[in-house]
C-alpha cells in the first residue's frame, strides 16, 4: 500500500526505512485510537507521558502518534520533550559552581527548569479558546536553549499534549539507597552523594506535582540498562549526518558515551524496575529495539494489541 503523504513525512524526519512503517502502525495505531477515544470521554485537553531509555524510540512514537491525531482523528495534538526545558547553559554553570561540577551536564532532574514547563503545561490544558502559546525547544547542538523569537507557536486550541523523557515517572529514593554508588561516576565524581541527593531532592520536591497532571502513562521498556550505550551511539550516528547548522559541535565516541550515559544510570534502572506495573501502555523492547509485545498493566480501556 503506498504512503500517506504524512506517514511518508514521518519516515523522512526519522530517518527510517519504508518497510519499518508496518511495524510502527501494527503497535502505535492502536494506540492513537485509544488516546483518541480516551480525550473523547475525557472532554478536555489531556496529557500523556512517555517513559523511556535514551534511543528508545521515544521521539519516533510521539511523532506517530501526533501525526495519526491530527491526520486520522482531527485532534489537535503537540508534542514535547523533557528536554526542551533544560536550563540555560548559564544557569547550568551556576549551578555547577554552587552545587556540584555534575550538575554542569543536561539530563538529570535539577537540570530542568520545572517552572517553565508547568507554566507551559497550565497554558496548553487550560482549553479556553483559540490562543498563543510559545514552546520552548532546546538546540542539543548548541547545548543551549533556543532564543524566545525561535521557540515554536501553537494557535489553536488542544486537544492532547504528549510529553516524553527519559526520567518521566522517577521517584524519590531513600537517603540509604544513596549513599551506595552505582557506577565509577558516582563512586569517583560524587564520594560525598551531593549530586545525587539534589537530584533525589528535585524528584521529590518538584516532580510529584508534574505527574499530578498526567492522565495516562506509556512506556517503552527496554529489556536492560546495557541497550543504553548502543542505541545512544546510533542517535550520536544520526546528529552526524545532519546537516552542518544541526549538528553537535563535539560529538561524542565511546569513551565519551560511557561516561555520559552514567549520568542516567541510577534513575534508568530504578525506572526499568519500577514503572512497568504502574503505567497505562507497556511497550517491551528487544535488543533491536523492536516491540515485542504490548501490555496494559493499569487496564486502559479499549486497549488491544
Amino acid at each position: 500500500m503506498k504512503n500517506s503523504q504524512w506517514q511518508q513525512a514521518l519516515l523522512d524526519r526519522n530517518q527510517l526505512d519504508t518497510d519499518y512503517l508496518d511495524t510502527i502502525q501494527h503497535w502505535f495505531s492502536p494506540l492513537a485510537r485509544d488516546l483518541a477515544a480516551y480525550q473523547t470521554a475525557a472532554d478536555r485537553p489531556v496529557l500523556i507521558a512517555v517513559n523511556g531509555t535514551q534511543g528508545s524510540g521515544k521521539t519516533t512514537l510521539c511523532d506517530y502518534l501526533c501525526s495519526s491525531l491530527r491526520e486520522e482523528y482531527g485532534r489537535q495534538c503537540v508534542a514535547l520533550s523533557l528536554d526542551d526545558f533544560y536550563l540555560t547553559q548559564a544557569e547550568r554553570k551556576a549551578l555547577a559552581f554552587a552545587v556540584h561540577p555534575l550538575f554542569i551536564t543536561r539530563g538529570v532532574p535539577g537540570t530542568h527548569d520545572m517552572g517553565l514547563l508547568q507554566s507551559t503545561l497550565e497554558q496548553l490544558l487550560q482549553g479556553r479558546g483559540t490562543r498563543d502559546i510559545n514552546i520552548p525547544r532546546f538546540d542539543k547542538g548548541a547545548d543551549e536553549r533556543r532564543p524566545a523569537q525561535d521557540w515554536d507557536r501553537v494557535t489553536q486550541p488542544v486537544h492532547i499534549v504528549l510529553l516524553e523523557g527519559w526520567c518521566l515517572g522517577a521517584t524519590a529514593e531513600s537517603e540509604r539507597s544513596l549513599s551506595h554508588p552505582v557506577n565509577a561516576l558516582e563512586r569517583d565524581e560524587d564520594p560525598r552523594a551531593i549530586w545525587r541527593t539534589q537530584v533525589n531532592n528535585t524528584l521529590n520536591e518538584f516532580f510529584p506535582a508534574l505527574y499530578d497532571r498526567v492522565d495516562q502513562w506509556i512506556m517503552l521498556r527496554a529489556p536492560s540498562f546495557d541497550c543504553v550505550f548502543d542505541w545512544r551511539r546510533e542517535q550520536e550516528q544520526k546528529l552526524a549526518n545532519q546537516p552542518s547548522r544541526n549538528r553537535p559541535a563535539h560529538l561524542m565516541d565511546d569513551a565519551d558515551l560511557q561516561r555520559f550515559i552514567q549520568h542516567y544510570e541510577r534513575l534508568t534502572r530504578r525506572c526499568l524496575a519500577e514503572l512497568p506495573d504502574r503505567v497505562h501502555y507497556l511497550l517491551q523492547l528487544n535488543k533491536a529495539r523492536h516491540i515485542v509485545s504490548c501490555k496494559n498493566p493499569r487496564g486502559a480501556a479499549h486497549f488491544d494489541s
